[in-house]
């Protein structure tokens, strides 16, 4: 299958080397980031991590209108950057084209409805891979976990287990999702529960997880999140939310959220979609937010005055 890769950041990097991996797939990454992109080009895409020390065969661009018409666009962006990314990727997305996209948080469906058909769109989460980008050209996983993938409408469900199918047969633990309300929130709440306050300390998930104080207001993030869910009728699978996500950040330790990496780098995080939207959802719903709103303000506070936190030890 040809697939394109829209936006190479750590984890579009991952998925594009290991369905690059599988030998029936033409995978090119496509990505502003020019340093990222000429390093793949001239030496590889250099893995390393969960699935090994390796490198991939990925092909790489900044321009959309080299890759041509695919039959799968993976959007890998972050969620504020989608709208744009799209209109960047016409010359890679025909009538026939499926695209998948891949974000943390809400907020990705509403703006992807604008522009993709939805018998075309499908929407997924990956959980448990903790990448990051090295030095360009390079990019590192802790962990290599689940990715779901779910249709928008009953109809595109044959196109969602294909595409589950394709990804799996590549190496990934990958399965269809018949509900993505409840796959989205299941990821959301995990990435509440670590996003800020990682961002904020400086801290891993581990470390936040062995520090009580942390931990404290960790936790108290998930359970507000998980009351959201259940005030919203989104059918979860498990009752106890600060277990869930004690398993989640068990499995990647070492792991630093985009969040994290995203303030050390003194870039624009995610906040608004992560934390802010549950204090947001829960605004709506009369359920109280008071750490999601607490954390989500503090996060923009250090992104208005450009504050980074302190790096720690693994």
């Amino acid at each position: 299958m040809k697939i394109a890769i829209l936006g190479a950041g750590a984890m579009g990097s991952v998925y594009g080397a290991i369905l690059a991996r599988a030998g029936d797939n033409d995978v090119w990454l496509v990505d502003r980031w020019k340093e990222h992109i000429d390093a793949i080009r001239a030496n590889g895409l250099k893995v390393t991590g969960a699935s090994g020390d390796w490198l991939s065969p990925s092909k790489a661009t900044t321009d959309p209108a080299e890759v041509g018409m695919c039959e799968l666009v993976i959007v890998a962006t972050k969620t504020r950057d989608i709208e744009s990314a799209l209109t960047g990727a016409r010359p890679m997305i025909g009538p026939e084209t499926l695209v998948l996209s891949i974000q943390n948080g809400l907020g990705a469906y509403d703006i992807l409805v604008k522009t993709v058909s939805k018998d075309r769109l499908l929407l997924g989460i990956a959980g448990g891979f903790g990448a990051t980008i090295p030095t360009p050209g390079h990019v590192h996983h802790n962990g290599f976990e689940i990715v779901k993938i779910g249709a928008t409408v009953p109809d595109a469900q044959p196109a969602a287990e294909t595409v589950a199918k394709l990804w799996a047969e590549a190496g990934f633990r990958a399965e269809a999702a018949p509900d993505i309300q409840s796959m989205i929130w299941s990821k959301l709440i995990c990435n509440v529960t670590y996003s800020a306050v990682c961002g904020i300390t400086g801290l891993t998930i581990g470390q936040v997880m062995e520090t009580p104080e942390a931990w404290r207001v960790a936790s108290s993030c998930a359970s507000e999140a998980f009351a959201v869910a259940r005030a919203r009728g989104i059918a979860l699978s498990f009752d106890d939310p600060v277990a869930y996500v004690h398993k989640f950040g068990s499995a990647i330790p070492g792991a630093k959220p985009s969040l994290l990496l995203d303030r050390l780098a003194g870039r624009q995080g995610e906040i608004d979609f992560l934390n802010g939207a549950v204090a947001d959802e829960g605004a709506k719903l009369g359920v109280p937010t008071p750490t999601n709103a607490i954390v989500a303000g503090l996060v923009r506070a250090m992104e208005a005055h450009d504050m980074r936190p302190a790096s720690h030890k693994n």
